[in-house]
């Protein structure tokens, strides 16, 4: 299926890359201090942050996914990925702002929990935050491997590391400040692209297709509460749903840019992001509604959208897309290294420097080299870069179940996360052991289920990760202390 050459989807990739570090150059140079260098000097454009918010969400499987379940599963399908996605931003919106007035100079959620809990739950915290970032920069790398191994025959492995090597090199520079600028870029190119798309494909494919599709490839999917409907919401639609819902909850990616913006700005940007993010996947699966109605004989379903444009557009659209597809995950991509960066270079140099020294500092000092936060900050891009190449490079991994996987390990961490923000009381003994167990039951149930298609597995994996942490936290009781000075006599 190589409808490109390698030198055409080499030049793509590093076309793309100089573009990048073009606009990186024509931002006025600043210092790159720890406020710079990870949240903006909180005094980031709104705007702009509400398309990089949008183009952090538009992650491989809002690009893959949403084209094909519409294919797959239909209406059915396409309705339980989209809504839950758009629904996701505008319910971040409300409590993204609840936070930033609970901390108007806080750099990370995980931080709060320390200050208000205690270290060892902070501890779980950093557990999830990083999988979670390095599975998820896995996805993104995957899903562009795959497409430009197949479509113009890059090697697989080369190409994961190009993709993750090219905003590694402009996210070290410029931090956050660097990935909201060229995600605003990204984002732009991404809407103009597919809405150019949607009536050529129109034209070209007829507008019946489009209607003739809507029940999937098969034809049997086009309603929501028929047995194939509520199968479709059983072993797809709830799970997705919980991983999405708590996917702005616990993710540092969507944290650091609440933190970005002036504080009376954060619910703004949240609405306007979910309202430019739904164009994404909306439009790719219309044309995932074209791929089915056509009849298209398509093998690898995760190529559904590929499939469409080559089918129905002409081949100066197909390079567009290409470069969509680049945008959406290097948008991505960047902004796991930029949430990364803030951990490491806020809550883990803080918690070495506490212990080692230089605690006010945020710094550590190695023989005779301090190492400040921005150091910090740079070092965990790099290893987590590194260990998500390894896992895109996983023999059989695929972008669905890696998305269901990681979007159930945020589950973990989704009700306390709401609890500590809405001030309802939760035991640190409880916060503790329970995201434990949502992780070492609830997890590998989940995962068991998605592998042997099993829904009542899937699902009861799904409601215990969520629900074990929650309610664990609520019920259970931290430990008397005993006050040991106290004077019997």
């Amino acid at each position: 299926m190589e409808i490109l050459s390698k030198t055409d989807g080499l030049m793509l990739i590093i076309g793309y890359f100089l573009a990048m570090v073009g606009i990186i150059a024509l931002l006025r140079k600043r210092e790159q201090t720890k406020s710079e260098f990870l949240v903006a000097d909180r005094s980031a454009s709104w705007i702009l942050t509400a398309f990089s918010m949008a183009a952090t969400w538009v992650w491989a499987p809002s690009m893959f996914t949403a084209a094909e379940k519409a294919y797959t599963q239909g209406f059915a399908g396409m309705f339980w990925f989209v809504v839950p996605n758009v629904l996701t931003l505008v319910l971040f919106a409300f409590f993204a702002k609840k936070m930033r007035n609970l901390r108007p100079n806080g750099w990370t959620f995980s931080d709060y929990i320390r200050e208000k809990y205690s270290k060892r739950a902070h501890n779980m915290f950093l557990i999830e935050s990083f999988g979670l970032q390095v599975c998820s920069m896995a996805v993104q790398l995957l899903a562009g491997a795959a497409i430009f191994h197949k479509i113009t025959g890059l090697p697989f492995f080369w190409t994961t590391v190009l993709l993750a090597v090219i905003p590694l090199l402009y996210s070290l520079t410029n931090g956050i400040r660097g990935s909201i600028t060229t995600d605003f870029v990204k984002m732009g190119f991404i809407v103009v692209v597919l809405l150019m798309g949607l009536p050529i494909m129109t034209s070209n494919a007829g507008f019946d297709t489009l209607v003739n599709g809507l029940g999937g490839i098969s034809g049997d999917f086009g309603n929501l509460f028929d047995k194939n409907g509520i199968a479709v919401m059983l072993s797809f639609g709830i799970p997705t749903t919980i991983g999405l819902l708590s996917g702005t909850f616990g993710d540092q990616m969507f944290w650091q840019r609440v933190f970005c913006v002036k504080q009376d700005k954060v619910k703004n940007t949240m609405l306007l992001a979910a309202l430019i993010f739904a164009v994404v996947p909306v439009s790719l699966s219309i044309f995932g509604f074209f791929a089915s109605g056509a009849g298209l004989d398509i093998a690898d379903t995760q190529l559904v959208n590929v499939g469409a444009v080559i089918a129905f557009t002409p081949k100066w659209f197909l390079y567009l897309f290409f470069l969509l597809i680049l945008s959406g995950l290097i948008s991505t991509v960047d902004s796991i290294m930029c949430a990364v960066s803030s951990i490491a270079g806020h809550d883990v140099s803080m918690r070495i420097a506490d212990k080692f020294g230089n605690g006010s500092l945020g710094a550590i000092r190695i023989g005779k080299r301090i190492l400040s936060s921005v150091d910090i900050a740079r070092i965990a891009m790099v290893a987590v870069t590194v260990l998500a190449i390894v896992v895109a490079n996983i023999p059989g991994i695929t972008i669905t179940y890696l998305f269901l996987f990681y979007g159930t390990l945020r589950s973990s961490v989704m009700l306390p996360t709401i609890f500590a923000i809405n001030g309802r009381k939760m035991s640190e003994r409880g916060l503790y052991y329970g995201i434990m167990a949502s992780l070492i039951v609830g997890l590998p149930i989940f995962a068991y289920g998605n592998l042997h298609g099993n829904i009542p597995l899937i699902l009861t994996g799904s409601l215990l990760t969520i629900c074990t942490s929650g309610i664990m936290a609520r019920v259970m009781k931290d430990k008397p202390t005993v006050n040991r000075n106290l004077n019997l006599y």
